[in-house]
């Protein structure tokens, strides 16, 4: 059986808080009672987690100058956008990297919509939807406009010729309205 957070904070010489934020972040895992194995916890603390003392007295190599480095920075940039998840969530330094990237691109279309290279979806989407019916309309009204002075010139019946105008009509209109267009 092990220790309790707290018997274990005092073990260790932190906060309960402290253990229990470790836990969370999967830098040390309970057993299947919830007591914690204090030789198991002391090895994983150390291993999952970089100590400051440790990093500024290691000696300092320089690092090559990669070749490309836009290619580098862009891939960099990926990363810090898509964070990874570790056992126990996220870091917080990933999750500031990722409220930053999230704000950038709001920042980016707040700036597109002011600039006016956008535009509103649904306001767009009945906008075209008007000018196909006033298309629509203007189409169906046609026949009756103009199948009189057709038939005047061509010398034939008025009526079957408003009758032959209006059916083609309606099909070529059937054809149209069998599209359907993608709206991304």
């Amino acid at each position: 059986m092990g220790l309790s957070i707290r018997a274990y904070a005092r073990h260790r010489g932190v906060s309960h808080v402290a253990v229990k934020k470790a836990i969370d972040t999967g830098r040390i895992s309970p057993d299947a009672d919830g007591t914690i194995d204090p030789a198991r916890a002391d090895r994983d603390w150390e291993q999952n987690t970089a100590s400051p003392r440790k990093a500024s007295t290691a000696p300092r190599v320089k690092a090559p100058v990669p070749e490309t480095p836009r290619k580098v920075a862009r891939e960099s940039t990926a990363e810090a956008a898509t964070p990874t998840l570790s056992a126990g969530g996220t870091s917080l330094l990933q999750a500031r990297t990722v409220n930053e990237v999230v704000k950038a691109q709001t920042n980016k279309v707040r700036l597109a919509r002011l600039k006016g290279d956008l535009v509103d979806r649904s306001q767009a989407i009945a906008h075209v939807f008007r000018l196909a019916r006033t298309e629509r309309d203007a189409w169906l009204n046609w026949p009756a406009r103009i199948s009189a002075q057709m038939a005047a010139k061509l010398e034939i019946d008025a009526h079957a010729l408003h009758v032959a105008l209006e059916t083609a009509v309606r099909e070529h209109l059937m054809e149209l309205g069998d599209l359907h267009p993608r709206v991304d």
